[in-house]
Protein backbone atom coordinates (compact mmCIF):
# COMPACT_ATOMS: atom_id res chain seq x y z
CA UNK A 1 0.00 0.00 0.00
CA UNK A 2 2.97 2.27 0.62
CA UNK A 3 4.30 2.10 -2.48
CA UNK A 4 0.65 2.85 -3.78
CA UNK A 5 0.49 6.06 -1.83
CA UNK A 6 4.28 6.68 -2.64
CA UNK A 7 3.91 6.34 -7.07
CA UNK A 8 0.16 8.18 -6.79
CA UNK A 9 1.06 11.62 -4.75
CA UNK A 10 3.19 12.86 -7.47
CA UNK A 11 0.33 12.36 -9.85
CA UNK A 12 -2.13 13.75 -7.59
CA UNK A 13 0.19 16.75 -6.76
CA UNK A 14 1.40 17.05 -10.44
CA UNK A 15 -2.43 17.19 -11.88
CA UNK A 16 -3.27 19.53 -8.89
CA UNK A 17 -5.51 16.56 -7.20
CA UNK A 18 -8.52 17.27 -9.50
CA UNK A 19 -10.43 16.12 -12.87
CA UNK A 20 -11.37 18.19 -15.28
CA UNK A 21 -15.05 18.84 -14.00
CA UNK A 22 -18.11 17.61 -15.00
CA UNK A 23 -19.68 20.39 -17.16
CA UNK A 24 -16.75 21.49 -18.61
CA UNK A 25 -16.26 21.42 -22.43
CA UNK A 26 -13.68 18.79 -23.22
CA UNK A 27 -10.22 20.07 -23.50
CA UNK A 28 -8.46 19.27 -27.28
CA UNK A 29 -6.69 16.63 -27.12
CA UNK A 30 -2.56 16.82 -28.08
CA UNK A 31 -1.99 13.09 -30.01
CA UNK A 32 1.84 12.81 -31.30
CA UNK A 33 0.36 9.25 -33.54
CA UNK A 34 -2.83 7.60 -34.74
CA UNK A 35 -3.57 3.95 -34.97
CA UNK A 36 -6.81 2.71 -36.36
CA UNK A 37 -7.26 6.25 -37.69
CA UNK A 38 -6.55 9.31 -39.47
CA UNK A 39 -6.11 12.25 -37.17
CA UNK A 40 -9.11 13.35 -34.70
CA UNK A 41 -10.19 15.94 -32.38
CA UNK A 42 -12.68 16.36 -29.81
CA UNK A 43 -14.41 19.22 -31.78
CA UNK A 44 -14.55 16.67 -34.92
CA UNK A 45 -16.73 14.49 -32.55
CA UNK A 46 -19.27 17.06 -31.29
CA UNK A 47 -22.98 15.60 -32.50
CA UNK A 48 -21.27 12.39 -31.33
CA UNK A 49 -21.52 10.93 -27.48
CA UNK A 50 -17.73 10.43 -26.89
CA UNK A 51 -15.92 7.97 -24.59
CA UNK A 52 -12.12 8.37 -23.87
CA UNK A 53 -10.05 5.70 -22.25
CA UNK A 54 -6.86 7.05 -21.15
CA UNK A 55 -4.78 4.12 -20.85
CA UNK A 56 -1.33 2.47 -20.28
CA UNK A 57 -0.61 -1.16 -22.03
CA UNK A 58 1.32 -1.71 -19.31
CA UNK A 59 -1.33 -0.96 -16.58
CA UNK A 60 -3.09 -3.70 -14.85
CA UNK A 61 -5.88 -1.50 -14.29
CA UNK A 62 -6.27 -0.85 -18.04
CA UNK A 63 -5.86 -4.27 -18.73
CA UNK A 64 -8.26 -6.01 -16.09
CA UNK A 65 -11.06 -3.32 -15.84
CA UNK A 66 -11.07 -0.01 -18.67
CA UNK A 67 -9.93 -1.97 -21.69
CA UNK A 68 -12.09 -4.76 -20.94
CA UNK A 69 -15.28 -2.72 -20.10
CA UNK A 70 -14.41 -0.17 -23.09
CA UNK A 71 -14.15 -3.19 -25.61
CA UNK A 72 -17.65 -4.81 -24.12
CA UNK A 73 -19.23 -1.11 -24.71
CA UNK A 74 -17.84 -1.35 -28.07
CA UNK A 75 -20.05 -4.03 -28.95
CA UNK A 76 -22.92 -3.44 -26.80
CA UNK A 77 -23.24 0.09 -29.02
CA UNK A 78 -22.51 -1.17 -32.30
CA UNK A 79 -25.62 -0.03 -34.02
CA UNK A 80 -24.51 3.53 -32.18
CA UNK A 81 -20.99 4.03 -33.30
CA UNK A 82 -21.81 2.77 -36.98
CA UNK A 83 -24.88 5.16 -37.04
CA UNK A 84 -22.21 8.38 -36.55
CA UNK A 85 -24.11 8.69 -32.70
CA UNK A 86 -21.15 7.55 -30.90
CA UNK A 87 -17.29 7.19 -30.76
CA UNK A 88 -14.70 5.33 -28.47
CA UNK A 89 -11.40 6.64 -28.36
CA UNK A 90 -8.42 5.24 -26.57
CA UNK A 91 -5.78 7.63 -25.71
CA UNK A 92 -2.36 5.70 -24.66
CA UNK A 93 -0.96 8.10 -21.88
CA UNK A 94 2.64 7.09 -21.04
CA UNK A 95 4.01 8.62 -18.03
CA UNK A 96 6.23 6.07 -17.00
CA UNK A 97 8.60 3.04 -18.62
CA UNK A 98 8.40 5.09 -21.76
CA UNK A 99 11.71 2.69 -23.24
CA UNK A 100 9.12 -0.07 -22.65
CA UNK A 101 5.57 1.65 -23.68
CA UNK A 102 6.74 2.90 -27.35
CA UNK A 103 4.77 3.11 -30.21
CA UNK A 104 6.03 -0.13 -32.04
CA UNK A 105 5.21 -2.02 -29.15
CA UNK A 106 1.78 -0.46 -28.79
CA UNK A 107 0.48 -1.80 -32.32
CA UNK A 108 1.79 -5.09 -31.33
CA UNK A 109 -0.34 -4.98 -28.37
CA UNK A 110 -3.54 -3.19 -30.02
CA UNK A 111 -3.55 -6.04 -32.37
CA UNK A 112 -3.14 -9.20 -30.27
CA UNK A 113 -6.02 -7.33 -27.99
CA UNK A 114 -7.99 -6.52 -31.04
CA UNK A 115 -8.69 -2.97 -30.48
CA UNK A 116 -9.80 -1.27 -33.45
CA UNK A 117 -11.32 1.77 -32.63
CA UNK A 118 -9.04 4.72 -32.62
CA UNK A 119 -5.77 4.98 -30.66
CA UNK A 120 -4.31 8.05 -29.95
CA UNK A 121 -0.57 8.61 -28.39
CA UNK A 122 -0.69 11.65 -26.21
CA UNK A 123 2.03 14.10 -26.96
CA UNK A 124 5.22 14.69 -24.65
CA UNK A 125 7.22 17.98 -24.39
CA UNK A 126 10.54 17.63 -23.95
CA UNK A 127 11.31 17.58 -20.16
CA UNK A 128 8.01 17.74 -19.11
CA UNK A 129 6.79 14.48 -16.88
CA UNK A 130 3.58 14.54 -18.04
CA UNK A 131 2.05 14.40 -21.35
CA UNK A 132 -0.38 17.10 -22.95
CA UNK A 133 -3.72 15.24 -23.16
CA UNK A 134 -3.42 13.88 -19.60
CA UNK A 135 -2.72 17.19 -18.58
CA UNK A 136 -5.41 19.18 -20.15
CA UNK A 137 -8.15 16.66 -18.62
CA UNK A 138 -6.03 16.61 -15.10
CA UNK A 139 -6.16 12.98 -15.15
CA UNK A 140 -4.80 11.04 -12.26
CA UNK A 141 -3.42 8.33 -13.54
CA UNK A 142 -4.37 5.11 -15.81
CA UNK A 143 -7.18 3.60 -15.58
CA UNK A 144 -9.25 7.10 -16.42
CA UNK A 145 -12.71 6.71 -18.42
CA UNK A 146 -14.29 10.23 -19.97
CA UNK A 147 -17.63 10.63 -21.56
CA UNK A 148 -18.40 13.32 -23.47
CA UNK A 149 -22.15 14.68 -24.39
CA UNK A 150 -22.92 15.69 -27.85
CA UNK A 151 -22.52 19.27 -27.53
CA UNK A 152 -18.89 18.80 -26.26
CA UNK A 153 -19.35 18.82 -22.34
CA UNK A 154 -17.81 16.45 -19.88
CA UNK A 155 -20.43 14.64 -18.29
CA UNK A 156 -18.31 11.70 -16.53
CA UNK A 157 -14.38 11.37 -15.49
CA UNK A 158 -13.72 8.53 -13.41
CA UNK A 159 -9.98 7.64 -12.21
CA UNK A 160 -9.67 3.80 -11.35
CA UNK A 161 -12.73 1.57 -11.41
CA UNK A 162 -16.30 3.03 -11.46
CA UNK A 163 -20.15 1.66 -11.62
CA UNK A 164 -19.79 0.34 -15.06
CA UNK A 165 -23.52 -0.32 -15.71
CA UNK A 166 -24.00 3.75 -14.07
CA UNK A 167 -21.79 4.65 -16.69
CA UNK A 168 -23.74 2.58 -19.47
CA UNK A 169 -26.94 4.50 -18.69
CA UNK A 170 -25.31 8.10 -18.95
CA UNK A 171 -24.23 6.43 -22.19
CA UNK A 172 -27.50 5.46 -22.96
CA UNK A 173 -29.36 8.83 -21.79
CA UNK A 174 -27.06 10.89 -23.67
CA UNK A 175 -27.66 9.16 -27.21
CA UNK A 176 -31.18 10.00 -26.36
CA UNK A 177 -30.55 13.66 -25.79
Amino acid sequence: MKKIAAFMLPLLLISGGLQAAPGEPAPRWDIETWFNSEPLNVEDLKGKVVIIDFFQMICPGCRKFSIPVVKGWEHRFKSQIKAGNLAIISIHTVFEVHQIQTNDRLKKFLKKIKITHPVGVDRHKFGEWMPETMRSYKTRGTPEVVIIDKKGIIRFQKFGRFDVNAARKLIQKLLRE
